[in-house]
This record gives structure tokens, sequence and C-alpha cells, in this order.
């Protein structure tokens, strides 16, 4: 069994609009509402792609109960504890005439300790009889950094795979447990590493403790970088448009099942570095076709198709479609590194 965490799942409501202008009103169809947060989302790919899949994830108030009917409908294995909190709302505009969508994510409201204790229990006691556990998205007021620090180092003692895909304080604490791969976006690594070159924030995390990271570049591709062997980029011929609000959770649906199946990522052998290459394909291209898809936590059928066209190449070898700029003034300086190695 897969186990996905989501400790600050969304009621995901999402609407789609032929050209969005701000400060203008606009008539839609029906929206739909489901069950979402990251991990959700990475247990919703690996269910419909016939893996044994559990998550694990809270639930409390209006929307909550909302959330829980929607996914005991959907068919996806889960454990949900009730919680006193209510179940944040994620809203998502798609402009299907640009290509673009808008998100709102609200923070969520805190978990009480007693709340945030039993959703640490349940994650370990899961997590331990577990063939691969990904903890995934950002964290309600009241579970720390230190607490998921504290499950994923749990997790690795007890020899389980764990994947991780957070952001900020949250990113560095998974790195220092030992995560055996973790999965941030290009701006997610450089507000929490301060390294704008993509390699160079992945082996910023490596030194703090992570095993594998694979680094998601949008339209770019990715990038899969370990302690051993040369870091790899994998990229589609062409950018897809569409909804990328899933990509990433499929890339991690495709890492998570990876370590499930015992893949050996991290070895400097050719049977890893042909794991690390066959990983590099796969999760671009579960990325990319999950961008063809109106909701997250769907692929497109078209997935192997796109998986035989995704060119694999030495990261050396990478050059950006367009210069990375981040949007200044969007995370706090408090989540780069800053130690005395990193300094």
């Amino acid at each position: 069994m897969i186990l996905t965490v989501t400790p600050n799942p969304a009621l995901d409501m999402t609407w789609h609009v032929d050209g969005l202008t701000p400060g203008q009103t606009h008539r839609v169809p029906a929206g739909a509402s489901r069950a979402g947060g990251k991990g959700l989302n990475v247990a919703r790919v690996l269910h419909a792609e016939g893996h044994d899949v559990l998550a694990l994830a809270t639930a409390g108030g209006a929307t909550g109960a909302e959330f829980t009917a929607e996914l005991a409908a959907s068919g996806v294995p889960h454990r949900l504890l009730p919680v006193t909190a209510p179940t944040r709302r994620s809203i998502a505009v798609v402009d299907d005439r640009s290509g673009d969508t808008s998100i709102l994510n609200e923070v969520g409201a805190t978990l009480d300790a007693a709340d945030a204790a039993a959703l640490l229990g349940e994650a370990a006691r899961l997590g331990r009889n577990a063939r691969a556990v990904a903890v995934s998205g950002s964290l309600p007021p009241g579970f720390g950094t230190d607490d998921l620090g504290d499950l994923v180092a749990d997790l690795v003692r007890a020899g389980t795979p764990v994947v991780a895909d957070t952001s900020g304080p949250g990113l560095l604490a998974t790195a220092r447990a030992g995560a055996h791969a973790l999965k941030p976006n290009r701006e997610e690594l450089e507000w929490a590493t301060g390294r704008s070159d993509p390699l160079d924030g992945a082996r910023a995390l490596l030194e703090l403790g992570a095993r594998l990271v694979v680094v998601s570049l949008g339209a770019d591709g990715l990038v899969v970088a370990g302690r051993t062997g040369d870091a790899i980029h994998a990229r589609l011929p062409r950018p897809l448009h569409g909804n990328a609000t899933g990509a990433g959770d499929a890339a991690v649906a495709a890492i998570v099942a990876a370590l499930a199946s015992g893949d050996d990522l991290g070895a400097d052998t050719d049977a890893a570095a042909r794991a690390r290459t066959d990983l590099a394909r796969r999760a671009t291209a579960w990325s990319a076709s999950a961008v063809l898809m109106p909701l997250a936590g769907e692929l497109s059928p078209r997935h192997p198709e796109l998986e035989a066209e995704v060119v694999v190449a030495p990261f050396a070898e990478f050059r950006p479609t367009a210069e990375f700029q981040p949007t200044a003034g969007t995370q706090p300086t408090e989540n780069r590194i800053i130690t005395e190695e990193h300094s």
C-alpha cells in the first residue's frame, strides 16, 4: 500500500471561463467541487493507475462534510480524521482562452494540539506499514515544520521510503530528516534555498540530507538530481496548454510509485541511473498529461504516448525557454537556508 498524507486538505472549487478580464463580471458554466489538497490529488492519480493507495487527511466543519461526501463517492480509499477546524477551500479559475489558471488558496484554520497529534500518530502508524509514503502540500497552523520533520525522520528510520512535496521551512525540514525524494517546483526551491539555479538549489537540499531531488520547471520539464551520478533534465519537445493545478502532484505520484516498486534511485550504479532516467521520463509525462485534464488529480489517456516523446539529457545541456525571475516579496526571506554551512 502507498500512503499519501495531506496535512492541509481543501475543498477544491474550479471554474472555467472563456477569457478572464480582471474587474469584470463573467457568466460561466457550473463549477466543480471535489475533495482536494496535494496529497489527495496524488492518491487520485495512483488509484486511477491501478496502485494500492490510501489517502490520509482531516475533515471538519461544513466544507469538511462536503469534502467527505465527495471523497466517498470518488472510490479512492481513504482515512479521514475528524477535526474541529473547518476544512479550507481552494478556488481555481481556468482561463480557457489563454490557458492560464488563477488560484486562491485559503490558509486553513488552526489545528488544535490534540488533532495535530492524532494526525501525526496515524500517519506514523500507517506509514510504517506502507511500501512508500508521499507527504504533500502546505501545513495548517498548529502543525509545525518540526512535526513534519519528525514524521519523515520516524518513517525513514522505520525503512519506509518517503517523498515530500512542500515549501519553505517544511522543505528544509524534510531534507534534514533524510527524505528519500523531494519535489519542489522552481519557485519553491529558490524561496527555500536562496539559489536561483535549479541544480544549485537541488544540491543544497541534498547536502542537508535529502537523497533525491526532483525540481519541476513548468513548460521546461523537470530536473532529477541525486547524491551520485550526473543530474538529468527531461522535457517534452513542445509545451502543452491547459490547467496546470495538478501537474506537480502527478509528478509526485510517479516518484512515490517508483519508490514503492523498489526502484533503487540513489545508488551509483548503471541500474540506478536507468531507474532515474525512467523516473524522469514518466514524471514528465504524467505531469504534462495532468495539464490536459480539467481537474487536478487526473491523467490524460495520452500519457503513454507523451512518455514516448519525452527527451532526457544531461542537465548541462539544459537551456530554459525563458529566464526565470522570482516574484519579489511573495515569500519571507527567513524561508531561505541560513546555516553555518549555507550562509
